[in-house]
């Protein structure tokens, strides 16, 4: 999974395709919503019996609208078109707000933007767009030199006349001679990997088709290490061809649906690298540089609850691993040929309260990635044993380490950003301890970080334990409650919500409003432990934090009850519909990103590509009563009861592999006749998109421009149009 969770977009529907006969274009007039059927499914599991009306929304052929969304079942069609049909009437009023919104973000979008080059022997390699394009262009020039710039591919062209086409990986060989990237052109996450030959500018024949998007070159650039998608979409396999194509040899066959894989080098360049593991397993195993055809060896049999991460180092091994009750983890040495966890031996010991992230390693140095009550920090270890850590001062912040290329460098990139101050990229001299800023992020429209401020406090949870709240507000902002607020959360898989700038944010505390982030546990911004105690049976311990959250805030002036707009994407959409349930009086609005939002249903559906795998986050339903009861305990769709909702708009996309489209459709399909608010449930439906909505950047920010709108109203801003108008419920003839 992405750290920063994306949206979904709408499908372009005439505004006024599916107006009832009695309803007219005046925006105060109530609008007819439409009404779903219910087909009651009985479904007996583990002596417990639910009760689906709405399991119909579910195509049985899911899989192959996946692949072509034409075959999606026409009475399932029909319904999202009228959903989709719906929301654009009710946001009809807000089509100018939109437009002022998308322009804004815009115009703090560099056009013509393009990242460092990152040196690689007698090349840099970067990617670049120019001004109007929604897609990059991949190129390189030669070292420390302006020109001549060769481009690699111009994603724009490809990507021309498609309804989707994203590039999601590309990496050239180690001798420079090819570049491979994977490819994506319905949104469902099933890539197909291209090579070109740099030299001839030609695409090679017989791309490598069903899979991840995952690949990696081996050292000696002879060949291509790639996992495959079966046909549940899950990686089940990694397989070896010859980097200018041949037959493919199978590498690793993963017995276990519930692991993920995937395949890379170690920095030092010695070893291939293939990852097997869950959330509370890891398995490894290397092959030598020197021999790419040789089969993989074991580096650590897999264990319960035992993850470990191997770097290559200074001639052995340095396992980053919670090893030994390690909650935030420790690092360990094993020697070359006696990697076996008995073999293991302590390096840097476990810390309560200090949270080793990652490893990074270049020929005399060690890095390592630290998080210490919620905000990171670098750590750099020579290999005579002296450390340092390079220092921030900002209150709330976000750092993160840039892997390179190069192995025999002093040079160590990393990026800093906070809520107030924009992306900037350091190239830090690990010996001489000196950083040079290469590139701060450029906002043409302008940003002045003095005219904002960020700030960080702690509410105090049901059960005592302090939660994190990041705060973005306008300087001046008064905080006596009038001011709306737009709370964010996730708190799942261990993923962290940094305190990073946005430029879409902007748009919300530019016109007034507080802009927060609820660091609820589930994620791991306190360390591992954050994340465990808010998962399978500590989950509702993410769903209380975040009103705890908010009722901190309200009690601190920064918004008040029915003044709230909260959102969250993918798993964070499954905390919005718990704290929906839970406690609707609190907010003015909800929105539900691509919503994991029924969770006892999902959970035992063994077809679909996510559930094996994440039984260790959530627990397995199928074969434990106590899991079953504990995830409709709050499984949202499950608990949708009568009461008063706020407004809630829910996002989708038909090819999501992840979120699959019926479960934001499911969702508003049971809430609206249950809500008695006279508030709005609204489904926004991308027709050709999948989990991270658009692939192109512009047409991205006017999915984020139509939310934003939604936010402001919800909370009946003027400029919105006043309030949204109750809907007239009928019931379907």
């Amino acid at each position: 999974m992405n750290r920063r969770e994306l949206l979904q977009a709408s499908a372009a529907l005439p505004a006024l395709a599916l107006l009832p006969a009695c309803a007219t274009t005046d925006a105060a007039m109530s609008l007819t919503p439409p009404i779903a059927r219910r087909d009651p499914k009985r479904i007996e599991q583990l002596g417990r019996v639910r009760t689906d009306d709405y399991a119909w929304m579910k195509d049985d052929n899911w899989q192959e609208v996946m692949r072509d969304p034409s075959l999606l079942r026409a009475d399932i069609r029909e319904h999202l078109d009228a959903e989709n049909a719906y929301r654009e009437q009710v946001m009809a009023p807000t089509a100018a707000l939109q437009e002022r919104l998308y322009q804004e973000m815009r115009g703090r979008v560099k056009e013509d933007d393009s990242t460092v080059p990152a040196a690689d022997g007698p090349w840099e390699y970067y990617r670049r767009f120019e001004t109007g394009a929604q897609h990059p262009i991949h190129a390189r020039k030669p070292r420390g030199q302006e020109g001549p710039e060769q481009v690699l591919i111009n994603v724009e062209e490809q990507a021309r006349g498609k309804t989707f086409y994203k590039v999601i990986a590309g990496a050239h060989s180690p001798d420079h001679a090819l570049y491979a990237y994977a490819v994506d052109e319905q949104g469902s996450e099933i890539y197909t990997i291209f090579v070109k030959d740099l030299a001839t500018g030609d695409t090679l024949a017989n791309p490598i088709a069903n899979c991840t998007g995952d690949f990696s070159w081996s050292p000696d650039s002879q060949f291509i290490f790639w996992t495959f998608r079966d046909d549940n979409g899950r990686p089940a396999r990694i397989f070896r061809r010859p980097a200018r194509g041949g037959e493919d040899t199978l590498v690793y066959d993963e017995p276990d649906d519930g692991f993920f894989l995937s395949v890379g080098n170690t920095e030092s360049h010695e070893f291939i690298v293939l990852y097997a593991g869950n959330g509370s397993q890891s398995e490894i195993y290397t092959i030598p540089a020197s021999d790419p055809t040789a089969a993989p060896t074991l580096f650590a049999a897999r264990e319960e609850d035992l993850l470990y991460t191997p770097t290559h180092w200074n001639g052995r091994w340095y396992v980053l691993t919670n090893a030994d009750g390690a909650v935030d983890f420790k690092v360990m040495i094993a020697e070359p040929g006696r990697t076996a966890r008995a073999q293991w031996r302590d390096f840097i010991a476990h810390q309560e309260g200090r949270y080793i992230l990652g490893l990074g390693a270049t020929k005399d140095y060690l890095v390592r990635a630290e998080r210490i009550n919620a905000l990171p920090r670098i750590v750099v270890r020579h290999r005579a044993g002296e450390e340092h850590t390079i220092a921030m001062e900002e209150e709330a912040y976000n750092l993160e380490l840039v892997g390179g290329y190069e192995f025999d460098t002093t040079n160590q990139r990393f990026v800093y950003d906070s809520p107030t101050t924009p992306l900037q990229t350091y190239d830090y001299d690990l010996a001489a301890r000196t950083r040079v800023l290469r590139k701060t992020q450029e906002i043409p429209s302008g940003h002045d970080p003095a005219a904002y401020e960020a700030r960080r406090f702690f509410a105090t949870a049901s059960d005592g334990k302090r939660v994190p709240i990041t705060v973005l507000m306008k300087r001046g902002t008064p905080l006596d409650g009038s001011a709306p607020l737009y709370l964010y959360g996730y708190g799942s898989y261990g993923i962290s919500m940094d305190a990073d700038f946005s430029i879409r944010r902007f748009s919300l505390v530019d016109r007034g409003w507080v802009y927060a982030i609820a660091h609820v546990r589930g994620g791991s911004e306190m360390g591992f432990g954050w994340f465990q105690d808010g998962r399978r049976f500590t989950k509702r311990n993410t769903f209380t934090d975040f009103v705890s959250c908010a009722e901190e805030l309200i009690s601190r002036g920064y918004g008040r009850a029915g003044n709230i707009v909260c959102e969250g994407r993918s798993a964070g959409g499954l905390l919005m519909g718990a704290i929906n349930n839970l406690r609707p009086d609190l907010w003015a609005g909800v929105i539900g990103g691509v919503p994991f939002v029924d969770v006892v249903n999902t959970m035992s559906d063994t077809s679909l590509p996510l559930t094996p795998p994440e039984w260790p986050e959530w627990g397995n339903p199928l074969e434990s009563v106590e899991a079953y009861d504990y995830i409709a305990s709050y499984c949202p769709y499950t608990n949708v009861t009568q009461k008063p909702y706020p407004a809630v708009l829910a996002t989708g996309g038909l090819t999501d592999p992840r979120v699959t489209y019926w479960e934001p459709m499911k969702w508003v399909a049971k809430l609206r006749p249950h809500t008695t608010s006279g508030r709005p449930v609204l489904l926004k439906m991308n027709m050709g998109a999948g989990h991270a909505g658009s692939a192109g950047r512009f047409e991205f920010l006017r999915e984020l421009a139509h939310d934003y709108a939604f936010a402001i109203k919800a909370i009946g801003a003027e400029e919105a149009g006043g309030p949204f108008p109750p809907p007239v419920m009928e019931q379907p003839a």
